[in-house]
């Protein structure tokens, strides 16, 4: 079995001296996709074979001669406390029971144990066990600022708080088996951040993206699945899907908002079983593929609307990652500027224009409901119209009023607290000439004091904000 296709990527120890019931483990755990196991007939062997091979779980019989299950279970919960244990022992014993759980066992079963109960266990386990790793990489991160895979964030550009934070959740969850929602805005670089994941995560195979909005559910299995030669009228091929071209790799399904209700019960079945059907087939195909879903919709409304199944809800939510708004992190603005700068000038062979200063103060008043990627837009726009030297505020000015206009939201909200704002119920009501006077400072605080830009966002002529500034200045003082 090549190794790319072996699941969990960390064995399951399987420790019985019963030969036959080793077969029938090893039968049952492959049989649902399980198929990364290391046998043990002799208890004295696990600890040695432990420290040559870290294990994701472990199923443990307690009767067992030279070394018992119980005192192995000691053992092993001192040494390896992160790996779950799940006893499977002869021995129907409520006492029993309960001494292993408190000595840290994860589970009890009694033989001859039913399948599904087995499988049900086993995958919580596995769950438990990345949970436990992901813990303790986040503390990890936490008491340190260093990243350890730098250089798979590189084309994010960004120095903000916010962002690092992510980079280190990302380091953190990156080689899980479980499926990562991205959300955010359109526009905030969500496929980026999928990459970044894949790349961290060390996946030798491919990343995979796929945009799934306005697929049917014909097409979106066609898509994923592929299809058996005469599966429908026209398949005169057989055809191999996109998760099997994602294989030991990542599949990143963008826009998982948009999925129809056929469609979605498929995607459960990938994401919980890790199998899928192509199309004219009865027969499950098994996958290792890494899957990452993202959406500028709330899935959680979604699925209180009924639209979206809650099963796949929190399926696909086991690791959350929002993508924050550019407007959360405008500290980035001169960075990216310079980027798209550098970007669109060696795209049209053009020399690199110089920005003017006023330009990030221009900036700085919008609200960027297409985020980074309005930005690269606007900035791409800027440098196909530049003739020479500094770069003309005109182009961003119109793109900037068109959205305005049509959006309605002419400035960026501000972000004040109940207790600052002066509408405050614990607050006097300003007269309409301190509200003016406050709506005047608060415009040039903004621009950095550029009266014509202050102005703008005001929505007077520049006359006549230099008039009411010179009266206020020649008011004598009460």
């Amino acid at each position: 079995m090549s190794k790319s296709l072996l699941f969990p990527p960390l064995p399951v120890i399987v420790v019985d001296d019963d030969e036959e019931m080793q077969k029938s483990y090893s039968f049952t755990l492959k049989g649902h996709g399980i198929n990364n196991l290391v046998q043990c007939l002799d208890s004295r062997d696990v600890e040695q074979a432990l420290e040559g091979q870290p294990c994701q779980i472990m199923l443990l019989d307690l009767n067992m001669p030279h070394l018992s299950g119980r005192d192995l279970l000691r053992r092993i919960v001192q040494k390896y406390a992160d790996m779950p244990i799940i006893v499977v022992t002869g021995l129907d014993e409520v006492k029993t029971a309960v001494e292993c759980m408190r000595e840290g066992a994860f589970d009890y079963m009694v033989k001859p144990v039913d399948e599904n109960t087995l499988i049900a266990a086993t995958r919580r386990a596995f769950e438990v066990r990345e949970v436990r790793r992901e813990n303790s990489l986040l503390k990890e991160h936490l008491l340190s600022a260093d990243l350890k895979h730098p250089e798979a964030f590189r084309e994010i550009v960004t120095s903000h708080r916010s962002m690092h934070a992510l980079f280190q959740y990302i380091e953190a969850v990156s080689t899980t088996s479980q499926p990562i929602l991205i959300t955010g805005e359109t526009g905030v670089g969500k496929e980026l951040v999928a990459k970044a994941i894949h790349a961290v995560s060390g996946r030798s195979a491919k990343f995979v993206p796929v945009n799934i909005a306005g697929l049917d559910d014909n097409v979106f299995s066609d898509t994923l699945f592929g299809h058996l030669r005469g599966a429908f009228t026209g398949a005169l091929e057989p055809r191999k899907g996109l998760i099997e071209q994602a294989t030991g790799g990542t599949l990143f399904l963008d826009e998982i908002g948009d999925l129809n209700s056929f469609s979605q019960v498929k995607l459960l079945r990938l994401v919980q079983e890790r199998e899928y059907f192509q199309l004219g087939s009865d027969t499950p195909k098994r996958t290792d593929t890494r899957i990452i879903v993202a959406t500028n919709r709330d899935l959680h409304a979604l699925q209180r609307a009924g639209t979206f199944r809650e099963d796949l809800f929190f399926r696909l939510r086991s690791h959350l990652i929002r993508v924050p708004a550019l407007r959360e992190r405008m500290e980035d603005l001169p960075l990216l500027v310079d980027h798209f700068l550098e970007k669109a000038s060696q795209t049209m062979g053009k020399r690199r224009p110089t920005p003017p200063a006023e330009l990030f103060t221009l900036l700085s008043t919008y609200h960027f409901p297409g985020n980074v990627r309005e930005l690269e837009a606007m900035i791409f726009n800027a440098v196909s119209t530049h003739k020479s030297g500094i770069l003309e505020l005109s182009t961003f000015r119109e793109v900037m009023a068109q959205s305005t206009q049509q959006s309605g939201i002419p400035l960026m909200e501000p972000k004040l607290s109940s207790d600052l704002s002066p509408f405050s119920p614990m607050r006097p009501l300003p007269t309409l000439e301190q509200a003016e006077d406050m709506l005047i400072q608060e415009a040039l605080r903004r621009t950095d004091n550029n009266q014509t830009m202050a102005a703008q966002l005001l929505g007077i002529t520049r006359q006549t904000l230099n008039r009411h500034l010179k009266e206020k200045k020649q008011q004598p003082v009460a």
